[in-house]
């Protein structure tokens, strides 16, 4: 129904038309609705952007209301949240300067820089959050006003709130800006683009959680200020589901399971870079098995490629001017060179140093690339975060028209492996070209296309996240769930038309002519310290028996069943079995207590009975008491 001169018409997400007065908001919209709308809503969509409830609706807009079933609503009153929570920090702390507190993917955070004689730990959260309840409770509206950059300026230099006037003027240095939005809930006022809801008292449920040192704008040089993390729901029982998960998280955590297991170490001698110990080395060697396994099913050729190379190959690759600050240098008789950040020259340097026949393409040219980048020691994480790693690298040189073919293959190589490691919910995404690219945009949009061919040939279901793409070329990018629910970016699959080009490869046609091939660059597991890192956590420690690396615990009754439980080892290590025995002279109750600490897949009790009919006692962790049997039997219990 067109609208009239006295109306406006705005659609809802089912297409149907609603009419409304001139100048109507979006509290207007949800009231036309229905009365129930009204009280439960909390923001409008108008398109892709979500807008204040007082924020008016245009003519021909399309809108929806946002409650708090919507995954926006839950974002809305967590940045609400941050903002009681700066309240409560300025009331409890007079003097507390604000600086910046997004809702992030699990809660919130603020930065503070405190008083000098004020000193914030986590037994002050408490106390913080009794303070924002009380003006929870208070039911405090949201208001929004917006100033010129210039009153803005001068109305936080004289609150000596320096963070806000660096803020602005850099608005308006960088943008042009010339108006702000604040934001005030009870006596807090502070910069924001919002939204907000419309009070206070629609945040349900609130926990602090934790207290970190955080630069200002991450700038290692500027100050320190002190970070306050926290989290809301809408009600009681999500939040409470919420904290068990995070301690569910806590007890898997890897940084804590690694060194507990024999697996990795950290150390301030090598920040960012994991020492593997016996256990995590055997744990990276059968993890690498599965992919070299992918490898030969797919016609894959390993190569290995220097650490090491001259400055001018990253000018000429591109890297240059997209990581040399992340990139590590050395002077070596009067020539710079670079640890590599990434694989990709090398193997192109390989391609290049031979000529190639159409009949040669596809050639798949796989490498466990060591890299490093120089990243800050701030963000570091375990093995989540690292500065040196090794990639499960690939890169296909082939023709246009192989294309579909060859990223079919390897998203069905990564569907393979990803199942064998226990991750069946798989979300895949198609990222374009990023703002920072090589190349033209025809390039890109052909690059793109192709990439989006291959997936609708399987069937493949997947999101468009714009703007994401490598700066060569668009990817396919694969993120698996944990055990707990969150969710990891893993695999790629980039499709490159530029580097081909810069390093001038070419392949000879049927008819002896001259052709550029196109490169895909493709990583099943990505990182394999962050995947052996995400696969701790999965299993929190207690792999499945194909991947653990001790299978089996032998654990003899007594000492005078040592040397039984010595050859008991040594039978099933002849055949391929990893194990190892319990040589502590201890109860058998603390051996095995031991053995459980150690969440190894099966334990092998051995005493007189087992020693006289020559078999083991077997503890499964999955399955409880086995019984007794003979090393046959056992293996065959044995997924390897």
């Amino acid at each position: 129904m067109p609208s009239s001169a006295q109306t406006v018409t705005v659609r809802l997400p089912d297409g149907t038309p609603l009419e409304l007065e001139p100048g109507a908001t979006g509290a207007d919209a949800a009231a036309a609705i229905g009365p129930g709308l009204a009280r439960a809503a909390l923001a409008v969509m108008v398109g892709d952007e979500v807008r204040d409830l007082d924020a008016p609706v245009g003519d021909g807009e399309q809108i929806a209301i946002i409650t708090s079933r919507d995954p926006e609503g839950l974002e809305l009153i967590r940045h609400d949240a941050a903002h009681v929570m700066a309240t409560a920090v300025q009331e409890l702390y007079p003097g507390t300067k604000v600086t910046i507190g997004p809702a992030i993917e699990d809660g919130f955070y603020y930065d503070f820089e405190f008083p000098d004689d004020v000193k914030i730990t986590e037994e002050e959260l408490p106390g913080i959050e009794a303070a924002m309840r009380r003006h929870i409770k208070a039911d405090e509206p949201f208001e929004r006003r917006d100033l010129g950059t210039d009153e803005a300026i001068e109305l936080f230099r004289d609150q000596g709130e320096d963070y806000k006037v660096e803020l602005i003027e850099d608005l308006v240095r960088d943008e042009g800006t010339e108006t702000v939005s604040l934001y005030r809930n009870g006596p807090f006022e502070d910069l924001c683009r919002g939204p907000h809801g419309p009070g206070t008292k629609r945040i349900k449920a609130i926990k602090l959680n934790s207290v970190a040192g955080a630069y200002w704008r991450g700038d290692e040089n500027r100050r320190m200020l002190t970070r306050i993390y926290g989290t809301a729901f809408f009600s009681n029982e999500d939040l409470d589901q919420h904290l068990q998960r995070i301690e569910q998280a806590k007890a898997r955590d890897h940084r804590r399971l690694g060194p507990q297991l024999d697996l990795f170490m950290l150390r301030d001698e090598a920040p960012g870079m994991p020492f593997w110990l016996p256990n995590g080395t055997v744990l990276l060697g059968l993890i690498e098995e599965q992919v070299r396994q992918q490898l030969d099913r797919h016609g894959y050729r390993e190569i290995a490629t220097p650490h090491v190379m001259d400055e001018q190959l990253w000018h000429r690759s591109g890297h240059w001017d997209n990581y040399v600050d992340d990139m590590y240098f050395m002077d070596v008789d009067e020539r710079r060179f670079a640890l590599r950040p990434m694989n990709c020259p090398g193997a192109c340097l390989v391609y290049g140093a031979e000529r190639h026949s159409y009949r040669d393409l596809p050639l798949r040219l796989a490498e466990f690339g060591r890299v490093t980048r120089n990243e800050r020691e701030g963000v570091l994480h375990g093995l989540l975060r690292v500065r040196a790693f090794t990639q499960d690298d690939a890169h296909v040189f082939c023709t246009e028209d192989q294309i579909e073919s060859e990223v079919t293959g390897i998203c069905e190589a990564i569907d393979e492996l990803y199942a064998r490691f226990g991750f069946d919910d798989v979300r895949v995404e198609l990222s374009t070209r990023p703002d920072k690219a090589m190349g033209s945009v025809e390039q890109w949009e052909r690059a793109e296309a192709m990439l989006k061919s291959a997936l609708d040939s399987q069937g493949r279901e997947y999101a468009i996240n714009p703007g994401d793409g490598a700066f060569y070329g668009p990817k396919i990018d694969f993120h698996v769930t944990d055990a707990l629910g969150r969710s990891w970016q893993l695999g790629t699959c980039q499709l490159d038309f530029q580097m081909p080009e810069r390093f001038d490869l070419s392949y000879t046609g049927a008819e002896d002519e001259r052709h550029r091939p196109v490169m895909i660059h493709r990583a099943l597991l990505g990182s394999m310290e962050r995947f052996t890192g995400i696969l701790i956590e999965h299993y929190a420690g207690r792999f499945p028996a194909w991947l653990a690396p001790v299978q089996a615990m032998i654990v003899p009754v007594a000492d005078r069943h040592l040397e039984y439980a010595r050859q008991i080892a040594e039978d099933l290590r002849a055949i391929g079995v990893r194990v190892e025995v319990e040589q502590r002279s201890e109860s058998v109750g603390k051996k095995i207590r031991a053995a459980e600490l150690g969440r190894y897949p099966f334990m092998l009790v051995v005493g007189d009975r087992e020693a006289e009919a020559g078999e083991v006692a077997v503890r499964s962790h999955d399955d409880g008491e086995l019984g007794s049997m003979d090393v046959e039997k056992f293996c065959m219990l044995l997924d390897t």
